[in-house]
């Protein structure tokens, strides 16, 4: 069996859309969770965000805008694939989808840092 397609960068963007969209959906149980401190009253919510001031909290938020972020790119990269005609230099975007991610990642750390 060949897997030459497995070589292709719009593969690789294919596999990172769809295991972003896994890992956010992964979150999202966790989310409400934490929504939920909010609810139960303010002491409970300074708890949380006291733990979560924590570097290794940090690096995982800032992980967590890497996969929105690459999702959302992946998700438009799909609608132009859908809707535009395909053309050799949207190989390049895929490439700079990619980029784009991981520096609005790196730039929200460094914010939030």
């Amino acid at each position: 069996m060949a897997s030459g397609h497995r070589n292709h960068p719009t593969y690789w963007a294919f596999v990172l859309h769809r295991v972003s969209g896994l890992a956010l959906a992964l979150f999202l149980p966790v989310h409400f969770y934490v929504l939920a401190f909010a609810i139960e009253g303010e002491a409970a919510l300074d708890g949380f965000l006291r733990w979560s001031a924590q570097p290794p909290v940090k690096i995982a938020e800032a992980l967590l805008i890497v996969l929105l972020a690459a999702h959302l790119t992946g998700g438009l990269r799909v609608l132009a694939v859908e809707f535009l005609p395909w053309r050799d230099w949207q190989k390049t975007l895929v490439a700079a989808a990619g980029g784009l991610s991981v520096l609005v990642g790196l730039a929200f750390f460094l914010v939030a840092s």
